[in-house]
């Protein structure tokens, strides 16, 4: 027995739930696995790690356990760590540690390591066995993280290999069956669901109460100014009356980011005054004032409001806190394939989520929690967060899965499948990269990438940036990007200056991760190989230069004419800057980070750049060669073809000139102008759209071989039958002048087509001698539906109809006229298919009706054997 389970847990709701877990696991034998479903606040985190751990030491004698636990932050895990060393009574690093980018307080004896996903990706994909590791513990699975979701196939891999692996993932809601049936997949056993082990809630009574804004919680720009305001207002009266009854109470303010964070913590300390320790908490505050914001008051201290972004959600437990005062608002993923951009954007949290956050104010007695939003909005909200897989850039999980011998996910036990585009377009970065074969394998180069903590594209840049500047400023670049700090005004030359200079948490890791990005260089390079040329590029000129070979697809020029800076990426994006950005007066970006916006910073374009760098023509080229093409583009508009020698870096035009296009050019200029505008880019003579209508009936109701004459068939065999039209636009001749009805009969099938106009003729000789044009059906998708039923028409006088006893048939016999008998002035009279009918029926009431009206005709009663004529009687 290593860890004392009754002292650790006394006090935690867990605590009853550790007897059921340890006999879930040891029934298994070695290598067991559960499902821990459990809400915040109850003690798993701090309980089943040391259980496992435990239960590890009793089936291995003699050989001390290790038990690696993940947690989604690194703040967690620090605090995690923390707070199972000191119930434990042991220092921080020794049975109980951390590990996290840039910092680690473990070693060879510690028995429980909390780390976050990334840490345990990596040490799976160098050691897929986890030799010495006895036991995994995945926390807060479902917050649905992408790095998480992957640790879960691949932990379930390792079981498969590994049958003394014991794997126990925990969820804080109501989703642990899925997780349980996922985990079971890997099982040799059928495949059964791992078992669940419930916990009891730790809540206390909770009050909810609903305090909805006037104004409206976002706009185009993001949170509204009024909306944050509210919320600290809101925040600032229900502790106070709070406070009067329970002076030691603290409260936990939730809003969707740091900027969010910022304003709302201003607007309280302008209103509570130095009576309340405000404090901040969110992933760019520096570690000992995170770990300020989780711990509780000091005995004496002042009451505390922690305003904080979903980070204090689930996977942290703040201490004293009785009031939750909730946004309804989160910040998630979102990928916007059009733009080839992933980026935060700020929606209504899920249900959830919301419940998790006001379950925060029950831990340690009665609390209270206050929505400011509707009830309405609520219930609209979405049951659960959605996954990062399905929502955000796939190119690092794509490099992970391919290296785990899972290219695409396939064979991989994820709970969700990666959208196909999304992987699509990932799997293309990754060739691009040379970090993937045609197949999907990890290449040499893919397996050295996904050792550098960073996303791919960054990590290669790290490499050859390194081969074409130097180490130094490559792993500067590399750690900037990569890291989680703001660039001020999006300048990231500024941020790098006030890193390097300065002397808090921030600067420190920064200068850590620069110097473990600077030894991994040294150690790969030579390995991997670099046959790029190297440019003269100054020390100023570095970070624009690594960060366009990070993102070639983002180099950008500025747009001239805008008012608001506006900046044409070479991926064909366009972004907005904010004109108080240093940057707005470069004419050429490097950009790292850019984000779906709207606002007066966006200029219009929908997207913001939030981090770059001055980057000059010369070096956007040398970063990016591949996008540099010359080509002579034709274009035909207005009847006239047209074109011009442009010098293009991706979607960038660099150079543009008018020259003279040659055949081949112009003949396909034509060619692409008619597929996008049509054939009604020459237009259609009565001529030849009656040839045309003809031709579709025979096809329609004879088949072959007479041809289709839809517009798509037609484009599709356009050289077939239009090519010496083809070739006289392409040398000028003017589109109205050429009639289609000579080129269509290039179609017409021999010697069938002798017989077109017995099969289809264009008139209709009538018993009084008159040849009638017959009305053929529009061509399908050309207005067919307001024909009569696709049949070919003819519109003609009663009275030249006398006598006719039998409707002709076109096509062989197979398609029936359709009459429109008309009236002396030439009105309807009766639409029949059917002559012999309409003479023996309701020929008899149209008499009766018009011969009183029109007198000078004939109206003979018996209609069969009178004469058809077109003249009046006087004229017989």
């Amino acid at each position: 027995m290593i860890f004392g389970l009754d002292t650790i847990g006394e006090g935690l709701a867990f605590g009853a739930a550790v007897d059921t877990l340890s006999e879930a696991l040891q029934q298994q034998g070695d290598g067991g696995m559960a499902v821990v479903q459990a809400p915040p606040g109850s003690g798993k985190t701090t309980l089943v790690p040391p259980l496992v751990a435990n239960l590890a030491a009793g089936m291995r004698p003699g050989r001390g356990p290790r038990v690696v636990v993940t947690q989604p932050r690194r703040v967690a895990a620090r605090s995690a760590a923390r707070r199972l060393a000191a119930l434990d009574g042991s220092r921080l690093g020794g049975r109980v540690g951390y590990t996290v980018r840039g910092e680690s307080k473990a070693g060879k004896d510690t028995v429980v390591e909390f780390v976050t996903p990334g840490i345990l990706l990596r040490r799976l994909l160098a050691d897929p066995g986890l030799e010495d590791i006895h036991a995994v513990v995945l926390d807060e699975v479902h917050e649905r993280g992408l790095e998480t979701d992957l640790l879960l196939g691949m932990v379930a891999d390792v079981s498969q290999l590994r049958g003394d692996l014991t794997v126990v993932a925990m969820s804080a809601t109501l989703d642990a069956p899925r997780f349980a049936a996922l985990l079971g997949q890997s099982r040799y056993d059928g495949g059964a669901p791992v078992p669940v082990v419930d916990s009891p809630s730790a809540l206390h009574h909770l009050e909810v109460s609903w305090a909805p804004a006037s104004a409206p919680r976002l706009d185009e720009r993001g949170v509204t100014r009024a909306f944050l305001d509210h919320v600290a207002g809101v925040a600032a009266s229900a502790l106070s009356a709070l406070l009067v009854d329970e002076p030691a109470a603290d409260a936990l303010v939730f809003v969707p980011g740091v900027r969010e964070v910022s304003g709302v913590a201003t607007a309280l300390r302008h209103t509570l005054g130095s009576s309340v320790d405000v404090l901040e908490l969110h992933g760019q505050v520096r570690p000992g004032e995170q770990d300020k914001a989780v711990s509780g008051r000091l005995p004496g201290g002042l009451p505390r409001i922690i305003v904080s972004t979903a980070l204090a959600e689930s996977s942290l437990t703040v201490p004293g806190v009785r009031l939750v005062i909730d946004s309804g608002l989160s910040r998630e993923p979102r990928r916007d394939s059009s733009r080839g951009m992933t980026g935060l954007v700020t929606v209504s949290c899920s249900k959830a989520s919301a419940d998790q956050r006001a379950g925060r104010a029950a831990r340690q007695g009665p609390g209270k929690v206050v929505r400011c939003y509707d009830q309405q909005a609520f219930a609209a909200a979405p049951d659960h967060q959605t996954p990062e897989i399905v929502v955000s850039d796939l190119a690092a999980a794509a490099l992970v899965m391919a290296c785990w011998g899972t290219p695409e996910g396939k064979g991989l036990a994820l709970p969700d499948a990666p959208p196909r585009g999304a992987m699509e377009d990932a799997v293309e970065v990754l060739r691009e990269l040379g970090a993937v074969d045609s197949a999907g394998a990890a290449t040499p180069l893919g397996q050295t990438l996904a050792r550098i903590p960073a996303d791919p594209r960054l990590a290669r840049a790290l490499i050859d940036g390194s081969a074409m500047v130097d180490h130094q400023a490559a792993a500067e670049t590399v750690a900037l990007v990569a890291g989680d700090y703001r660039a001020p005004d999006s300048d990231l030359t500024r941020l790098l200056a006030a890193l390097r200079d300065g002397k808090d948490a921030a600067a420190r890791r920064f200068s850590d991760d620069v110097k473990r990005m600077a030894g991994m260089v040294r150690q790969d390079a030579a390995a991997v190989g670099h046959h790029r040329p190297k440019p003269a590029v100054t020390p100023r000129q570095a970070l624009g230069f690594v960060v366009a070979l990070a993102f070639p697809d983002r180099i950008a020029r500025r747009v001239p004419g805008t008012g608001s800076p506006s900046y044409l990426l070479t991926s064909g994006t366009r972004a907005g800057l904010s004109a108080a950005s240093p940057l707005a007066g470069q004419e050429w970006l490097a950009v790292s980070e850019v984000a779906r916006a709207q606002g007066r910073d966006a200029a219009g374009t929908g997207a913001v750049i939030r981090a770059a760098a001055p980057l000059s023509l010369d070096l956007a080229i040398a970063a990016a060669p591949e996008l540099l093409v010359e080509q002579t583009t034709a274009a035909f508009a207005g009847g006239k073809v047209t074109a011009r020698q442009e010098r293009r870096l991706g979607a960038i035009v660099l150079s543009s000139t008018p020259v003279r296009a040659s055949a081949e050019s112009a003949r396909e200029a034509v060619a692409r102008s008619l597929s996008s505008a049509g054939l009604s880019l020459i237009g259609w003579s009565e001529a030849a759209e009656t040839l045309r209508r003809r031709l579709a009936l025979l096809h329609r109701t004879v088949g072959e071989p007479w041809p289709d004459v839809s517009e798509d068939a037609l484009l599709v065999r356009v050289d077939d039958w239009l090519g010496p039209e083809l070739e006289a636009l392409a040398a000028g001749k003017p589109a109205r002048g050429i009639d289609l009805a000579d080129p269509l009969r290039r179609l017409l099938p021999w010697p069938e087509a002798s017989r077109l106009d017995s099969l289809a003729p264009e008139r209709l000789e009538v018993p009084s001698g008159s040849r009638i044009r017959i009305d053929y059906p529009p061509v399908s998708g050309t207005g067919a539906g307001n024909h009569d039923a696709g049949r070919p028409v003819v519109a003609v006088k009663l009275q030249e109809c006398f006598g006719w006893d039998r409707t002709p048939r076109l096509a062989d016999g197979r398609v029936p006229v359709l009459f429109h008998l008309l009236s002396p002035a030439g009105r309807p009279l009766a639409i029949t298919d059917d002559l012999a009918s309409f003479w023996s029926g309701p020929y008899a009431q149209v008499r009766a009706e018009m011969r009183g009206r029109y007198p000078k005709h004939p109206w003979p009663e018996d209609p069969w054997t009178a004469p058809a004529t077109a003249r009046t009687r006087n004229r017989m």
